[in-house]
């Protein structure tokens, strides 16, 4: 649980639908999907569909993580001189460690990667975020602390991810999660970077973080207990209270939801848990239907889309929240203000 006091200044993104900041958020706020074959086939002899980024040559792994990434972060900071980006820390967000398949590298590798693709380096204090779809909000907290200990004043927020690998997907095809011709009930799997840069809020028309809260749900997707979004919907009141804010206040939704119903259900107790004034209309937007299940790119995807959405005035109010879960549990909201 934390206040805080951050604002969004520059943003870029590559997707399976852009590989820019603008390309993409145009091709989502339109509803633009771009699925593909992949190379590996499921137990009913079908190709598995996903979302993948189309990049010059066939990277796998690491390396089209590091090239996403900082492709992400070259469009992020392209009017920052890069003898200025040693001075700001970059917080990477990756995939959790008991993520199904998850890379050898991805806590050390992956950084040296991105910085000689760059070349350059950025502040020793730097770090892996390595919590998932949950990153973008544990990332969040990390920045505002770096901000408010005066380290920086800026802090880059970047995050890479992918689950077309057959590790990865086979642990899900297994579980009947993947979205197929026979199976209703799933995601498609995509790969993302993304990149952000915080600074403290300003005097200016600008996107800002207010507050983030946490919680943990025991009742999560592997469980077998009774889902109560317990987790979620304590996450979501330590964020609104921080904020000093109620739920009736917020203008719409945005979340990391990708599909499955259990998720779906999730947001619709957490929401019942919450609510405590009727609203004719809340909607809730979820660009994963566009990009596919990204994991740790997930958020960052919402933090641009969100900016882009109120720069250009196409963003349904004011006040926001975002929330994210993790399949093991872990849950994160966050508040934002225009």
């Amino acid at each position: 649980m934390a206040k805080t006091s951050l604002a969004i200044q520059r943003t870029g993104l590559v997707t399976s639908v852009g590989l820019t900041a603008p390309s993409a958020c145009a091709a989502i706020r339109a509803k633009i999907t771009n699925p593909s074959e992949t190379r590996f086939i499921d137990s009913n002899g079908e190709w598995i569909m996903a979302h993948e980024v189309p990049l010059e040559q066939p990277w796998r792994g690491l390396s089209k993580l590091a090239r996403m990434a900082a492709m992400a972060i070259e469009e992020c900071l392209e009017d920052i001189p890069q003898d200025a980006w040693r001075q700001i820390p970059l917080l990477l967000c990756v995939a959790e460690h008991d993520r199904p398949g998850r890379l050898v590298g991805l806590d050390d590798q992956l950084f040296i990667d991105i910085q000689q693709l760059l070349g350059a380096n950025f502040s020793p204090d730097s770090s892996i975020v390595a919590h998932g779809r949950a990153s973008m909000a544990v990332a969040l907290a990390a920045a505002d602390k770096l901000l408010q200990q005066k380290k920086c004043n800026h802090v880059l927020v970047a995050a890479a991810d992918s689950l077309l690998t057959w590790p990865t997907l086979s642990v899900y095809e297994k579980a009947d999660r993947l979205l197929t011709d026979l199976n209703s009930n799933g995601f498609m799997p995509g790969e993302a970077g993304g990149a952000v840069l915080l600074g403290p809020t300003r005097d200016c028309v600008e996107l800002r973080c207010t507050s983030v809260g946490f919680g943990i749900e025991k009742a999560h997707l592997e469980s077998g207990e009774p889902l109560r979004a317990e987790g979620m919907a304590l996450a979501i009141k330590q964020a609104l209270a921080d904020a000093g804010r109620q739920m009736n206040e917020m203008d719409f939704r945005i979340t990391d939801i990708s599909g499955e119903q259990y998720y779906f259900k999730e947001a619709t107790l957490a929401f019942s848990r919450t609510m405590r004034k009727r609203k004719e209309f809340f909607d809730i937007w979820h660009p994963s239907e566009c990009t596919g299940e990204t994991g740790a790119a997930a958020g960052i995807i919402m933090l641009v889309v969100l900016e882009a959405a109120c720069r250009k005035g196409y963003a349904l109010g004011t006040q926001i929240l975002a929330h994210c879960s993790n399949d093991n549990g872990q849950r994160a909201a966050a508040v934002f203000q225009l």
